[in-house]
C-alpha cells in the first residue's frame, strides 16, 4: 500500500510540475494571453492607420481631378496630345442678344 501511495504522490508531483513549469503551463498561457492582447492592440492601430491612408489616397485621387479641372479652366492648360481650341466671341455682332 505504501508503494501505491508513493507512486500516486510522485504522479501528482509530476503532473503539478507540468502544470506550473512545463509546456503549456499556466504562466506560459498567461504570457501568451498578454502577447495576444498586445498584438490585437497593434492590429487595431494598423487598421486605423490603413483607414487614414486609404482616405488620403482617395482624397488625392479626387483632388487630382479637381486640380486638373482648375488648371484647364483657369490657366488654359492642356494635356499632352490634346488640341487647344479657343472660341472668341464676336464684338458688336454679339451672340448675347445685344
Amino acid at each position: 500500500m505504501k508503494i501505491l501511495i508513493a507512486i500516486l504522490i510522485l504522479l501528482l508531483v509530476a503532473l503539478q510540475y507540468r502544470l506550473w513549469f512545463g509546456d503549456g503551463s499556466l504562466s506560459e498561457v498567461v504570457q501568451l494571453s498578454r502577447e495576444l492582447e498586445l498584438q490585437k492592440q497593434r492590429l487595431r492601430e494598423l487598421e486605423e492607420r490603413n483607414r487614414i491612408l486609404e482616405a488620403q489616397v482617395l482624397d488625392l485621387q479626387n483632388g487630382l481631378d479637381a486640380f486638373e479641372e482648375k488648371a484647364r479652366n483657369d490657366l488654359g492648360m492642356i494635356k499632352q496630345g490634346e488640341t487647344f481650341i479657343q472660341l472668341i466671341p464676336e464684338e458688336g455682332g454679339g451672340g448675347d442678344g445685344n
